[in-house]
């Protein structure tokens, strides 16, 4: 192992220990505390802490293993499991997150419906569905045999070993990507755009009044008025700043994962249509020259552009037939 073999074998122990950690005890505080049990939130963080939990688990170190190995680290048959829970995990936790954006927007932009909006029950719908789409977005390649190690990720995860069926495999990865990555991100995006509008909009209303009050009872001194101005300020970056980390942090964690697989794929099939090209051209070639090869040495050529009851011409005529070659 190199030094940077070295230091990314590090990075990924660190994040599989804070994972860990941080994911046990927002476990533990929803199985002791029944209001939180209680809450719709709960569910969809329960759910995004149990992916978390499991990748941490399962396939964080079967990638220290091939980082250390430089090969394969288990067999076919529990490659490709660990390829099957890597889709499945990642796409519950992207679906996960875009619900819970889903469920803070009806709670800030619709208060006082809120319960008769968001129940208990579908919160559970939305987590089943997260489930049954990366459920069946994992069974497909484990049908069509996708999963295998791949050297480039050091990891078990959706590859490609035939390159018969590239088309098939990059039509896949671009439609499951996008139902998962690009549709949590669109929902995350607007959803926490939304609030953000509402947010700022109560915090000026609040401002307003507040402002005014003041005026009404007592004189305001202006270092005063320049202190209230100042904390409207912050209270509004504070807001953009919670949404930006939320949404940034989602960018950061699964981007590189979305976006080093369209790579691949883009470079792969600019190689696959370089080769059928080629291959074209290469045909085209042939057949022009088989063409030319016809046109001059195949037999009855000129004679079969005449019927039968035409004369040929004279430069034709001149040559001997081959009966009257003597030998």
């Amino acid at each position: 192992m190199d030094f940077a073999e070295i230091l990314f074998a590090l990075f990924i122990v660190v994040i599989v220990i804070v994972s860990l950690l941080s994911n046990l005890l927002v476990l533990l505080c929803f199985i002791h505390s029944s209001e939180i049990r209680r809450q719709v939130p709960g569910v969809f963080t329960m759910n995004l802490s149990f992916c978390n939990i499991l990748i941490s688990v399962v396939n964080m170190p079967s990638t220290l293993v091939g980082i250390v190995k430089h090969q394969q680290p288990f067999g076919d048959c529990l490659c490709r499991t660990l390829s099957f829970l890597e889709t499945f995990l990642t796409a519950n936790s992207m679906l996960t997150m875009a619900a819970l954006s889903i469920d803070r927007w009806i709670a800030v932009v619709f208060p006082l419906s809120y319960s008769s909006r968001m129940r208990y029950r579908d919160a559970l719908v939305m987590v089943c569905y997260s489930w049954l789409h990366s459920f069946t977005f994992s069974l497909i390649p484990l049908l069509f045999s996708w999963f295998d190690y791949s050297p480039i990720y050091a990891s078990c995860t959706l590859h490609l070993s035939k390159e018969s069926a590239q088309i098939k495999f990059t039509v896949f990865t671009i439609v499951f990507h996008s139902t998962s990555f690009m549709l949590s991100l669109v929902i995350l995006c607007v959803t926490y755009l939304k609030v953000l509008k509402v947010a700022r909009f109560h915090c000026k209303r609040i401002d307003i009044i507040t402002m005014q009050t003041l005026f009404l009872l007592v004189e305001i001194h202006p270092s005063v008025k320049q202190r209230c101005i100042a904390e409207q300020k912050r209270r509004k970056q504070r807001a953009t700043k919670k949404i930006s980390i939320f949404i940034g942090s989602f960018i950061i964690c699964f981007a590189p994962y979305v976006i080093t697989r369209y790579v691949a794929k883009g470079f792969k099939l600019n190689i696959l249509q370089t080769i059928c090209r080629d291959t074209r051209k290469t045909r085209q070639e042939k057949k022009s020259k088989n063409t030319i090869t016809k046109f001059f040495f195949s037999p009855g050529l000129f004679t079969s552009q005449y019927p039968a009851n035409t004369s040929l011409p004279t430069f034709l005529t001149s040559f001997p037939s081959n009966e009257s070659v003597t030998y």
